[in-house]
């Protein structure tokens, strides 16, 4: 079903007393706002969070990528703060209305800041954007916006310009600008992101807020007169209710269950359908039947719902029940009484919606039963007020989606005693029978009480889920940077024979500080390419040298090196001792070095004592020891080589060939990685395409292979680096991690099902219609 917000009034008699009370209506009409400002940022969030992971997928390089996944983590922690601000704003705008001194508005705020000051670029930038956004609103839906500032002017008993009216477009999306920038969003580009999604979410729906909006005050009176034209309905929007690939112009939308177009029926084409298939049915209703009147109706209704209130029928026994009662009546007074037609369309509807909400696979069965304990409270609903079908923002449907998405993610392990979620459904749906007769206003009350519970329980398994993201990502990044320095190190020792000072200095030493800089600093940064190089003259500079140009560069080389070296070390907080020893072990490399160096250098020299000639036999002289000078040293070596010069006999250091690949300790193992153990599907397998086109946020059921219970969890991230899928439970808490093959398996394998996350009442609604045209093409 579309997000349709026509609302309307559920009892007509309350519409001379509301126009009485100006505030009141003002209330109404705030309220009416607020809900779908509610419904509609959450529609911004979830694109926002699925544009900027698409776009972070695509990022040009690290930084980029970086900063696009550090918004969406803040976008994801502030979005509960965001819409609360909003509405704030929105509320004081409202109750400003009734004051006779208006605010200056935000046009004449602009200009007399700009000329004060230059305007600066992005300040231009979103000005821009603002400016189009609104001008596309206006061309559409200009009077629309007239006859609702008409319609409130008159409420407030002054005259009030359409940008001066709090749902302006212009007001709209100032204020959302407004939020972003006062919580610290400061990233141009994320802002004219959100920026362009709140026009698609929010601005783009508008025509059906307003065309709800006077609706709401015709029928309470206000400037009937007005001809105001019918909202404009748009064409039905893809959805992603399947896992399928995104529509490439709105980058947004949650990962759902099918991908479908968004059902566009009204309650009068369903009547259409419904007596198509009962036209036989109606050729045996008797000529005098009389119909009862929908008072008579309601008191029968209260009567069962009081009479099933411990134990609700499913399904079309109510239906029976209704039979029933009316043929014994019948049969007592000699009469013919039937529902009539309107009330019995109704009635057939809640009975088919209901029968596919008790076989509805993705509700877990103890909810379902919870649920399906509303149909009666839902039927009087549907006989009071008809709009009951046709309006998406209905309190009473409104809450039974709520419930819906609610219990989508409650396992049956959970505990009914002690869980928090299963008290609250019971206890609503306690109070519905209980004291539900016919003034629908209840359903609105505990639609906000609960949606107020559930959002704290949600936010709550957002700050767990989060910090299960965070750590996952930064697993994943870790377990990267790891890789890569691993190929560095074996791209450098792997296949050589090395002093084992060096081998140990970095692989167990400088490795780690490697890691510190890749995870601090990312690949493309000097500190990196620096702390690459560093390993690259290390390993030259306690090499054989023959050349006089080494012996310069070997000095200056030296001490920079060991200086890197100590810095690296402090920085990775190594331990000070273990450190000072490997870099003492380095001095003596270092000397041997230069050592050799003079030695090959003096072996170039011919000697003046005795000429060689061609007839000289060619006598090896005797190898003296080799004496370096201070000169020949870089200042950092004179005391080692003192105390080198002072013994007798320096050992050769201790060499090791480099056989095996390196791997850096600390690399955490998944079973679903060990090749020999586990499975492994062919390319080509179908179950690979399942698994690839799964979304974040999509909800599973998954069949425990070591015990018969079956646990309901959240796709909560895809970590690219790693292939990993992370999986939480309601409550945040990570219940499964897969790679992309383990995940197919489990798909082959039928130990994960996905379940359908659309809305509840929009899916009941959607299967019955597809069933009733179904069986009239038949």
């Amino acid at each position: 079903m579309p997000n349709k917000a026509q609302v309307v009034p559920l009892a007509g008699r309350s519409a001379t007393s509301a126009a009485a009370q100006p505030s009141a209506l003002l209330g109404r009409v705030r309220d009416l706002a607020s809900t779908f400002i509610t419904r509609q940022l959450q529609e911004l969030f979830t694109s926002a969070d699925d544009t900027l992971f698409d776009m972070a997928d695509r990022a040009s390089s690290n930084q980029e990528q970086t900063g696009l996944f550090e918004a969406m983590r803040e976008l994801r922690l502030q979005q509960g703060v965001i819409e609360k601000l909003y509405l704030q704003q929105l509320a004081a705008r409202f109750a400003s209305l009734g004051r006779q001194a208006s605010t200056q508005p935000l046009e004449s705020v602009a200009t007399d800041r700009d000329s004060m000051t230059l305007v600066q670029n992005d300040e231009l930038e979103e000005t821009v954007a603002i400016n189009n956004m609104v001008s596309k609103v206006m061309g559409r839906d200009a009077d629309l916006l007239e006859h609702l500032s008409a319609r409130l002017g008159h409420l407030v008993q002054r005259p009030l310009e359409a940008e001066d009216n709090p749902l302006s477009p212009h007001i709209l999306s100032r204020q959302f600008l407004d939020c972003l920038n006062q919580l610290g969003f400061e990233n141009m580009q994320i802002k004219l992101i959100l920026l362009k999604l709140f026009e698609r979410s929010v601005l783009e729906d508008l025509a059906l807020l307003y065309d709800d909006c006077n609706q709401l005050l015709v029928a309470a009176g206000i400037l009937t007169n007005l001809q105001s034209r019918q909202a404009v309905k748009k064409p039905p929007r893809v959805t992603r209710r399947t896992i399928g690939t995104p529509d490439p112009e709105a980058q947004s939308g949650g990962a759902q269950a099918s991908q479908q177009g968004t059902l566009e029926i009204s309650f009068q084409d369903i009547q259409t359908l419904l007596r198509g298939l009962s036209a036989g049915q109606a050729q045996n209703t008797p000529a005098d039947a009389v119909p009862i009147s929908t008072n008579d109706l309601m008191r029968l209704l209260t009567h069962l719902q009081q009479h099933n209130s411990q134990n609700q029928p499913p399904g079309n026994l109510v239906r029976q029940q209704i039979d029933s009662i009316l043929q014994r009546a019948n049969q007592q007074s000699q009469k013919t009484r039937i529902v009539g037609e309107m009330d019995n369309d109704a009635i057939d509807l809640v009975s088919m919606l209901f029968e596919f909400i008790l076989d509805d696979r993705s509700l877990p069965d103890s909810l379902k039963a919870l649920i399906g304990r509303l149909q009666i409270p839902m039927l009087k609903v549907a006989v009071l007020d008809q709009s009951f079908f046709d309006s998406s923002s209905h309190p009473a449907r409104q809450l039974l989606n709520e419930l819906g998405t609610a219990a989508l993610g409650w396992s049956g392990k959970d505990s009914q005693q002690r869980d928090k979620l299963f008290q609250k459904m019971e206890d609503i749906v306690h109070k519905l029978l209980n004291e539900f007769t016919d003034d629908p206003v209840i359903f609105a009350d505990i639609l906000q009480e609960f949606t107020a519970f559930y959002g704290t329980e949600r936010r709550r398994s957002e700050l767990v889920e989060q910090r299960v993201r965070d750590a996952e990502e930064g697993r994943a990044r870790t377990q990267q940077a790891r890789q890569r320095i691993e190929h560095e190190l074996n791209q450098r020792l792997l296949g050589k024979t090395l002093p084992e000072t060096l081998v140990r200095l970095l692989q167990d030493n400088w490795s780690q500080v490697l890691l510190l800089r890749h995870l601090k600093y990312g690949e493309d940064t000097a500190d990196w390419r620096d702390s690459l190089q560093l390993m690259d003259d290390l390993i030259w500079s306690i090499g054989r040298h023959s050349e006089p140009a080494d012996a310069e560069r070997l000095k200056k080389l030296v001490p920079q090196l060991v200086s890197q070296l100590r810095n690296g070390f402090e920085e990775a907080a190594l331990d000070p001792f273990a450190t000072s020893m490997l870099l003492t072990q380095l001095e003596v490399l270092h000397i041997q070095a230069f050592r050799h160096l003079k030695q090959q250098l003096s072996r170039a020299q011919p000697s003046d004592e005795h000429p060689a000639t061609a007839d000289t036999p060619q006598i090896e002289a005797p190898v003296k020891p080799v004496v370096l000078t201070p000169e020949e040293l870089p200042e950092s070596l004179l005391h080692t080589a003192e105390q080198l010069a002072s013994q007798d006999d320096v050992p050769e250091p201790a060499m090791v060939e480099v056989k095996q690949d390196i791997e850096l300790p600390g690399k955490e193992k998944n079973p679903d990685d060990d090749e020999s153990t586990v499975e492994q599907l062919p390319a080509d397998d179908p179950a690979f395409k399942q698994a690839e086109r799964v979304r974040p946020g999509s909800w599973f059921e998954l069949k425990q292979a070591d015990s018969s219970s079956v646990v309901r969890c959240k796709l909560s991230a895809i970590i690219r680096a790693t292939g990993r899928y992370i999986f939480v439970n309601r409550h945040g808490m990570k219940v499964l991690d897969k790679n992309r093959n383990g995940l197919a398996l489990a798909f082959k394998q039928g130990e994960l099902r996905m379940l359908d996350d659309a809305l509840l009442f929009d899916r009941a609604l959607e299967s019955v219609v597809s069933n009733l045209r179904s069986m009239k093409d038949a």
